[in-house]
Protein backbone atom coordinates (compact mmCIF):
# COMPACT_ATOMS: atom_id res chain seq x y z
CA UNK A 1 0.00 0.00 0.00
CA UNK A 2 1.32 3.46 -0.80
CA UNK A 3 0.41 6.92 0.42
CA UNK A 4 -0.99 7.85 -2.98
CA UNK A 5 -4.59 7.25 -3.94
CA UNK A 6 -4.75 5.64 -7.39
CA UNK A 7 -8.30 6.93 -7.84
CA UNK A 8 -7.27 10.56 -7.32
CA UNK A 9 -7.69 12.48 -10.60
CA UNK A 10 -4.58 14.56 -9.81
CA UNK A 11 -2.39 11.44 -9.71
CA UNK A 12 -0.49 10.35 -12.78
CA UNK A 13 1.44 7.08 -12.91
CA UNK A 14 4.38 6.73 -15.24
CA UNK A 15 5.84 3.30 -15.77
CA UNK A 16 9.33 2.93 -17.21
CA UNK A 17 10.68 -0.44 -18.30
CA UNK A 18 14.44 -0.77 -18.75
CA UNK A 19 16.39 -3.71 -19.91
CA UNK A 20 19.82 -3.80 -18.33
CA UNK A 21 21.24 -7.17 -19.36
CA UNK A 22 19.87 -9.76 -21.62
CA UNK A 23 17.24 -11.69 -19.73
CA UNK A 24 16.99 -9.14 -16.98
CA UNK A 25 14.30 -6.44 -17.00
CA UNK A 26 13.88 -3.70 -14.45
CA UNK A 27 10.58 -1.87 -13.99
CA UNK A 28 10.49 1.54 -12.33
CA UNK A 29 7.14 3.04 -11.45
CA UNK A 30 6.93 6.76 -10.75
CA UNK A 31 3.85 8.40 -9.28
CA UNK A 32 3.42 12.10 -10.01
CA UNK A 33 0.86 14.01 -7.98
CA UNK A 34 -0.22 17.36 -9.27
CA UNK A 35 -0.99 19.83 -6.50
CA UNK A 36 -4.08 21.97 -6.54
CA UNK A 37 -3.87 25.74 -6.07
CA UNK A 38 -7.51 26.04 -4.98
CA UNK A 39 -6.61 26.64 -1.32
CA UNK A 40 -4.31 29.52 -2.22
CA UNK A 41 -6.98 31.10 -4.39
CA UNK A 42 -9.54 30.91 -1.56
CA UNK A 43 -7.07 32.40 0.95
CA UNK A 44 -6.22 35.23 -1.47
CA UNK A 45 -9.87 36.09 -2.11
CA UNK A 46 -10.68 36.08 1.63
CA UNK A 47 -7.67 38.31 2.33
CA UNK A 48 -8.78 40.78 -0.34
CA UNK A 49 -12.31 40.85 1.12
CA UNK A 50 -10.97 41.53 4.61
CA UNK A 51 -8.75 44.33 3.27
CA UNK A 52 -11.70 45.89 1.45
CA UNK A 53 -13.85 45.67 4.61
CA UNK A 54 -11.16 47.37 6.71
CA UNK A 55 -10.73 50.17 4.15
CA UNK A 56 -14.50 50.66 3.91
CA UNK A 57 -14.79 50.89 7.73
CA UNK A 58 -11.95 53.42 7.91
CA UNK A 59 -13.09 55.71 5.06
CA UNK A 60 -16.90 55.41 5.05
CA UNK A 61 -17.63 57.21 8.31
CA UNK A 62 -20.79 59.30 8.10
CA UNK A 63 -21.06 62.00 10.83
CA UNK A 64 -17.41 62.45 11.75
CA UNK A 65 -17.85 65.59 13.96
CA UNK A 66 -20.52 63.89 16.07
CA UNK A 67 -18.37 60.81 16.34
CA UNK A 68 -15.34 62.87 17.38
CA UNK A 69 -17.39 64.70 20.00
CA UNK A 70 -18.79 61.43 21.32
CA UNK A 71 -15.29 59.98 21.32
CA UNK A 72 -13.99 62.94 23.34
CA UNK A 73 -16.88 62.55 25.82
CA UNK A 74 -16.15 58.84 26.16
CA UNK A 75 -12.44 59.54 26.69
CA UNK A 76 -13.27 62.15 29.33
CA UNK A 77 -15.53 59.67 31.12
CA UNK A 78 -12.81 57.04 30.93
CA UNK A 79 -10.23 59.45 32.39
CA UNK A 80 -12.59 60.39 35.23
CA UNK A 81 -13.28 56.73 35.97
CA UNK A 82 -9.54 56.00 35.97
CA UNK A 83 -8.92 58.92 38.35
CA UNK A 84 -11.62 57.64 40.69
CA UNK A 85 -10.15 54.15 40.54
CA UNK A 86 -6.68 55.53 41.30
CA UNK A 87 -8.06 57.57 44.20
CA UNK A 88 -9.83 54.51 45.61
CA UNK A 89 -6.64 52.51 45.24
CA UNK A 90 -4.63 55.14 47.14
CA UNK A 91 -7.28 55.32 49.86
CA UNK A 92 -7.19 51.55 50.16
CA UNK A 93 -3.42 51.59 50.47
CA UNK A 94 -3.58 54.33 53.12
CA UNK A 95 -6.20 52.38 55.06
CA UNK A 96 -4.06 49.26 54.81
CA UNK A 97 -1.02 51.15 56.05
CA UNK A 98 -3.02 52.62 58.94
CA UNK A 99 -4.27 49.15 59.84
CA UNK A 100 -0.69 47.89 59.78
CA UNK A 101 0.38 50.74 62.09
CA UNK A 102 -2.52 49.96 64.46
CA UNK A 103 -1.56 46.29 64.52
CA UNK A 104 2.08 47.20 65.19
CA UNK A 105 1.04 49.49 68.07
CA UNK A 106 -1.17 46.76 69.54
CA UNK A 107 1.71 44.28 69.27
CA UNK A 108 4.07 46.75 70.97
CA UNK A 109 1.59 47.37 73.81
CA UNK A 110 1.09 43.63 74.24
CA UNK A 111 4.87 43.13 74.31
CA UNK A 112 5.28 45.87 76.93
CA UNK A 113 2.52 44.34 79.07
CA UNK A 114 4.13 40.92 78.79
CA UNK A 115 7.53 42.41 79.69
CA UNK A 116 6.05 44.20 82.74
CA UNK A 117 4.29 41.00 83.83
CA UNK A 118 7.50 39.01 83.39
CA UNK A 119 9.45 41.61 85.41
CA UNK A 120 6.80 41.51 88.16
CA UNK A 121 6.91 37.73 88.22
CA UNK A 122 10.72 37.84 88.36
CA UNK A 123 10.62 40.24 91.35
CA UNK A 124 8.06 38.07 93.09
CA UNK A 125 10.14 34.95 92.43
CA UNK A 126 13.23 36.75 93.73
CA UNK A 127 11.36 37.85 96.84
CA UNK A 128 10.19 34.28 97.44
CA UNK A 129 13.68 32.94 96.91
CA UNK A 130 15.32 35.20 99.53
CA UNK A 131 15.16 33.65 103.01
CA UNK A 132 13.94 36.02 105.70
CA UNK A 133 16.49 37.49 108.13
CA UNK A 134 15.54 37.18 111.81
CA UNK A 135 17.30 39.45 114.26
CA UNK A 136 16.97 38.60 117.93
CA UNK A 137 18.13 40.93 120.68
CA UNK A 138 16.97 41.88 124.04
CA UNK A 139 15.67 45.36 124.53
CA UNK A 140 15.06 46.55 128.10
CA UNK A 141 11.61 47.85 128.82
CA UNK A 142 11.50 51.56 129.58
CA UNK A 143 11.20 52.50 133.27
CA UNK A 144 8.16 54.42 134.38
CA UNK A 145 8.98 58.07 134.84
CA UNK A 146 6.20 59.06 137.13
CA UNK A 147 2.75 58.23 138.29
CA UNK A 148 -0.13 58.26 135.94
CA UNK A 149 -3.26 60.12 136.89
CA UNK A 150 -6.43 59.18 135.07
CA UNK A 151 -9.36 61.60 135.22
CA UNK A 152 -12.53 61.94 133.30
CA UNK A 153 -11.22 64.96 131.46
CA UNK A 154 -7.95 63.39 130.46
CA UNK A 155 -7.68 63.16 126.68
CA UNK A 156 -7.82 59.62 125.42
CA UNK A 157 -5.43 58.96 122.56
Amino acid sequence: MTQYDPNNPNTETVEVIRTVEPGYTETVETVVVRESNTGWWIAGILGALVLLAVLWILFARGGAPQTDEALLDAQLDAVEAQAQADQALVQGQVAGAQASVDIARADAARSQAEAARAASEARAAEARAVSPVIIEREVPAPAPSGTAVVTTTTPQN
